[in-house]
């Protein structure tokens, strides 16, 4: 029975020891499966497709400066879901590098992903949608391998996510609100995009230090520098 739950879900390759004892529903609506033209698909598939590692490239010292203070502050605010310091470390570095290849503000993602997920990794909602940012399984076969497994992996997650994000605004021809709408099935309707606004409030950065819990250790800089690749 349990390895049924398992293939059901995409997680026959997850190991046991790696899933929580169970997965709970998430506050997800449906993304819905539309017809894509040709141009699109192949646009979505190669921003997808593009291996980089989530390494945020800058093009001055103060940039990097920024981000470094960013992922301190960040890093504070994020304790309280998840303890462990690599692993928020590679969480909002994460975040930052494909919220800035998609063109989205590393703030309104990580609020996103607060209504979405509450920064569960293996959440998967009534629906189906799955991960951090609750990506529907139709778009593995649409844009990626055909494997939904793979949206619990976190950079895939955050991958497709954003990339998914940013073709929704500009299906709306930039309208964030509309955009947040189709992202949740829920176009038109203010629940959503209010919930993800109000959640997004809570991770606005003001560019000054934070003070880091005792026993933190200092990130590491990322290289510089070098534009930022918004994926096609």
């Amino acid at each position: 029975m349990v390895r049924q739950a398992r293939l059901a879900l995409g997680l026959a390759s997850v190991p046991l020891g790696l899933l929580p004892a169970f997965l709970p529903a998430a506050y997800a609506g449906s993304q819905l499966e539309e017809p894509l033209a040709d141009a699109v698909r192949n646009a979505l598939r190669l921003a997808i497709a593009q291996a980089a590692p989530p390494e945020p490239e800058f093009r001055s010292t103060s940039e990097r400066l920024h981000y470094v203070r960013w992922l301190v502050d960040m890093a504070v605010r994020l304790s309280r879901h998840q303890v462990d310091w690599r692993e928020r470390k590679e969480f909002l570095q994460t975040v930052w590098y494909e919220a800035k290849r998609a063109g989205l503000d590393p703030g309104l993602v990580l609020g996103l992903i607060q209504v979405e997920s509450g920064f569960r990794k293996f959440v998967v909602s009534p629906v189906g949608a799955r991960g951090y940012m609750q990506v529907m399984p139709f778009w593995s076969r649409l844009i990626g391998d055909g494997d939904p497994g793979k949206l619990f992996h976190m950079q895939t997650n955050l991958r497709f996510g954003c990339v998914i994000l940013r073709h929704y605004i500009d299906r709306e021809s930039g309208d964030l609100y509309m955009g947040l709408g189709r992202y949740n099935g829920s176009r038109g309707r203010p629940e959503y995009p209010n919930a993800v606004f109000a959640a997004a409030r809570r991770w606005e950065y003001k560019d000054k230090p934070a003070e880091a819990p005792a026993g933190t250790p200092a990130p590491a800089g990322p290289r510089a520098p070098g534009p930022v690749d918004r994926g096609g």
